[in-house]
C-alpha cells in the first residue's frame, strides 16, 4: 500500500465520522414532576436490570474479594473506577439485578467451568458479605420479596455457552448454585451455536444447541440471545417452550451493528413472549459511536498493510488519526430513541433495561453509573410514557418471563434429564 493509498483511506474513514452530520437543538428536559413518576415506579415495582459485569471487576482488580472492592463507599472515584457500588445501586433504585458471571472466551474446557464456578462463588459472596443489602434470588417471588424488603435481588446469568464445556451436567450444576439465565454464546461460537460477530459455522444451533435450549427449558434457566447470530435466535425460538430474553442489546434499526436486534427478531421475540433488554453500550445506541469504531478498524488494518514490521510507526500514525478525529460521545437521549423503538416494534410487553455495566469502557452521557435509572425514566415519562408503561419496562415484563419459565420448567418435570454428548449429537 502506498502513503497516498493510505492517505484517501484515512480521509474516507474520517467521511464517515461526519457523513450526515448535524447540530441538533438542545433537547427538552424532564421536569420535576417526571421524577416524580420515576420515583413511584421504583418504589412499586422492582427494576430488574439484565446485565452488569461487577463481578468480572472485582476478580481482575480486587482479588475476587468483595469486601476490597470497598462497595459501601462511592467507586466512580475509584482506581479502576466502578460504575456500581451500594450507594450508587440505591440512588438508581435497583430492585434486582442480574449479576453476570462472565469468563472470557479464551478460555477452553475446564478452565472456562471452574472459572465460571469461581464467578458464581463471588456473586453469592457479594451477597453474603452485604446482607441488608443483596440477598440471592432465584424465582420471581424472590424478586418481589426482596424488593418488598427494602433490599436488591441478586441474579446470576452465565454469559457464553462456552462456560458449559459443552455438557449439559455442567449446566444442571450451575442451575442448581443458581444461575437462572445464559447466553448461547460470546463473542465467539461454541461447538454447537454460532455468535453474532464470529464466523457462521453451524447455520445457527446444532443439534446439540438445540438440546441445550431444551434442557434449559427443563431446568427453568431463561435462554438468552444477546451475542447470538440472528440464525441461532431463529432456531432457539422455534425450539424453545418458554419465553427467552436479549438480556442487553439494542435495536439495529437505529444502530447497524451485529450485536443489535433487527425488526424482524424483535417481532419474533415478542410472539415468542420474551423480552429485549436494552442496553447502555455507546457503540450500540449511538450510529455515530459505531461509525467511529468501524473507521477506527478500518484505518487500523490498512496501517496494518502499510506497516507490516514496524508496530511503532502503525501506532504513531493511528494516534494522529485519532486527535484528527476525536471520539463522539453517546447519550441518556440514544438508549431513550432505543427503548422506544423497541416498544413500537415488539410492543410494551416486550421491553426492558440491560444496563452493562462495568462491562463497558464508556457510558453514554448521563448514564454514568447504576444511579442513574431515575433519570432514563424520567425522559421517558417526559416522552409521554406512564407509570403504568415504565412499570414494565423496569420490571414486569422480565418477571412475566421468569414465572413462564418457572412454570415450563413444572410441567417438564416429568421429563428425564437429557444425557447427549455433543460427539454423538454430531453423528
Amino acid at each position: 500500500m502506498t502513503r497516498q493509498m493510505l492517505s484517501a483511506a484515512l480521509a474516507a474513514a474520517s467521511v464517515v465520522l461526519t457523513a450526515g452530520a448535524a447540530h441538533a437543538a438542545e433537547p427538552a428536559q424532564p421536569a420535576a414532576k417526571d421524577y416524580a413518576v420515576a420515583a413511584r415506579v421504583l418504589k412499586r415495582t422492582p427494576l430488574v436490570d439484565g446485565h452488569n459485569d461487577l463481578a468480572w471487576e472485582i476478580r481482575e482488580n480486587f482479588g475476587s474479594d468483595p469486601a476490597r472492592a470497598t462497595l459501601l463507599a462511592d467507586a466512580a472515584t475509584r482506581t479502576p473506577p466502578l460504575h456500581t457500588d451500594i450507594p450508587r445501586l440505591r440512588k438508581g433504585g435497583l430492585g434486582g439485578q442480574f449479576w453476570s458471571v462472565w469468563v472470557p472466551v479464551e478460555l477452553k474446557g475446564a478452565d472456562a467451568v471452574q472459572a465460571t464456578l469461581e464467578q458464581i462463588q463471588l456473586v453469592r459472596d457479594l451477597a453474603r458479605a452485604h446482607p441488608d443489602v443483596f440477598e440471592l434470588a432465584t424465582t420471581a417471588d424472590d424478586v418481589e420479596r426482596i424488593h418488598r424488603q427494602g433490599r436488591i435481588a441478586s441474579l446470576i446469568g452465565v454469559e457464553g455457552g462456552h462456560s458449559i464445556d459443552d455438557s449439559l451436567a455442567v449446566l444442571r450444576a450451575f442451575h442448581a448454585l443458581g444461575a437462572r439465565y445464559m447466553t448461547l454464546t460470546h463473542t465467539s461460537n461454541t461447538a454447537w451455536a454460532d455468535s453474532g460477530t464470529d464466523t457462521p459455522a453451524h447455520g445457527g444451533l446444532s443439534p446439540f444447541g438445540e438440546e441445550v435450549v431444551r434442557e434449559m427449558n427443563r431446568l427453568g434457566m431463561i435462554v438468552d440471545l444477546s451475542h447470538v447470530s440472528d440464525d441461532t435466535v431463529r432456531d432457539a425460538l422455534r425450539v424453545t417452550r418458554a419465553p427467552v430474553i436479549f438480556s442487553h442489546s439494542a435495536a439495529r434499526a437505529l444502530t447497524d451493528v451485529p450485536r443489535n436486534v433487527p425488526d424482524e427478531l424483535l417481532k419474533a421475540a415478542a410472539g415468542n413472549g420474551g423480552v429485549v433488554m436494552v442496553t447502555f453500550v455507546p457503540g450500540f445506541v449511538s450510529p455515530e459511536v459505531a461509525g467511529r469504531a468501524k473507521a477506527a478498524a478500518a484505518v487500523k488494518k490498512k496501517l496494518a498493510e502499510l506497516y507490516p514490521t514496524d508496530a511503532e510507526a502503525a501506532a504513531a500514525e493511528f494516534a494522529a488519526w485519532e486527535r484528527d478525529n476525536p471520539a463522539p460521545s453517546a447519550s441518556l437521549t440514544n438508549v431513550a430513541d432505543h427503548i422506544e423503538y423497541v416498544r413500537h416494534v415488539a410492543g410494551i410487553d416486550h421491553v426492558g433495561l440491560g444496563g452493562d455495566f462495568d462491562g463497558i469502557t464508556s457510558t453514554p452521557e448521563g448514564l454514568s453509573g447504576v444511579d442513574a435509572y431515575p433519570a432514563l425514566l424520567a425522559e421517558l415519562s417526559r416522552r409521554g410514557w406512564t407509570e403504568a408503561d415504565l412499570r414494565k419496562l423496569t420490571g414486569e415484563n422480565v418477571l412475566r418471563v421468569m414465572r413462564r419459565v418457572e412454570a415450563v420448567a413444572k410441567e417438564m418435570q416429568g421429563e428425564a434429564p437429557s444425557h447427549m454428548k455433543i460427539e454423538a449429537a454430531a453423528h
